[in-house]
């Protein structure tokens, strides 16, 4: 499966002449490919290229007498097969500007819906331009709501949108971006688990705490975040309960037990202990939650907030254990 997108790095010069002859002919022999115009300026000394092939794919290729970058969604020259990858924050700026501008141009000519949301276009763009995720990721966001039930692509994506022009993310991009997966298949529950981390990043947030994702800990595991304030600094680990509907588990009560002690006992046991576990239920409809809602099942961790949160901002839950997270200014605490 391709990953997200990322930058292919020659340290080399490159003239016209190479460029057509081991980079155009290649693409062009195996799958079609035509050099077009690139449709913006790159700016300062940079030579720009832009490849269309007949299948879909683009590729975009930056050069200047000392150095060149390469990135598609396409196969790859074997002129660039050893070279190595970089994020788009280790570009220069002019290279990264210019790609972001001509694969945005492209994803709005192809989905002219996602230009009303240019911060999800922009945080996504690594895996809604991608080689085997291009479909599947814009297909969850369009048809499946991204996760949420009971609610229209416009409400949820709105409900992302706002939440990552606050910035708080950005600095996590690629890592963040790459837990929706490149598949090139929806898979709804694995694509709805990774938006449970967004929803959870954004409870924090609001709740007034500094983010971190992917903490790496001593057992060689990662817990998913870590917030931070000027008195607090504590680990979060989220798991995100199936409907029951699409699951074994009798009901929504015995889900969200179910879906906590499979967590309990696999990352958290070996982690040892001191982290929150936050137990997402926002794939639950309204009739399913109100039975969790009424009955509050305790969950086989300690501390845990157990919560839902829709489309229109609003988030409810309750909590088990001494949480040591202010979170009343996120979510409606129901305990």
């Amino acid at each position: 499966m391709a990953r997200p997108l990322r930058f292919r790095y020659s340290p080399s010069s490159w003239s016209e002449q190479q460029v057509r002859h081991e980079i155009l002919q290649p693409l062009r022999s195996n799958i079609g490919a035509r050099a077009v115009t690139p449709r913006f300026d790159i700016g300062a000394d940079w030579e720009t290229h832009r490849f269309e092939m007949q299948n879909g794919d683009v590729a975009l290729f930056a050069r200047n007498g000392r150095e060149a970058y390469w990135m598609g969604n396409t196969e790859t020259p074997s002129s660039l097969w050893k070279t190595d990858k970089y994020g788009w924050r280790e570009v220069p700026y002019h290279v990264s500007r210019w790609t972001q501008r001509e694969l945005l141009a492209t994803l709005h000519e192809e989905d002219p819906w996602l230009a009303d949301y240019p911060h999800i276009s922009w945080f996504f763009l690594p895996v809604f331009m991608s080689k085997d995720g291009r479909e599947s990721t814009r297909a969850f966001f369009r048809q499946h709501a991204a996760g949420f039930p009971d609610a229209g692509r416009r409400e949820t994506t709105r409900f992302f949108e706002s939440f990552l022009e606050t910035g708080v993310l950005d600095e996590y991009r690629h890592v963040m971006s790459g837990k929706l997966g490149t598949s090139d298949h929806v898979d709804r529950v694995r694509m709805s688990a990774a938006m449970g981390e967004f929803i959870a990043a954004k409870i924090l947030s609001d709740a007034g705490y500094d983010v971190e994702p992917e903490i790496e800990v001593t057992t060689g595991h990662s817990l998913d975040f870590r917030a931070e304030n000027d008195e607090t600094n504590v680990l979060v680990e989220v798991t995100r309960p199936q409907p029951p509907k699409n699951r074994s588990a009798a009901g929504p009560v015995a889900a969200v037990r179910e879906t906590a002690e499979t967590k309990t006992n696999g990352q958290l046991a070996e982690h040892g202990g001191g982290a929150v576990l936050f137990v997402d239920c926002s794939s639950f409809r309204d009739d399913t939650w109100n039975a969790v809602r009424a009955e509050q099942p305790d969950v086989p961790h300690r501390p845990a907030v157990v919560y839902r949160a829709r489309p229109n901002g609003h988030v409810e839950g309750y909590r088990k254990g001494s949480v040591p997270l202010e979170l009343g200014d996120a979510m409606t605490l129901l305990d």
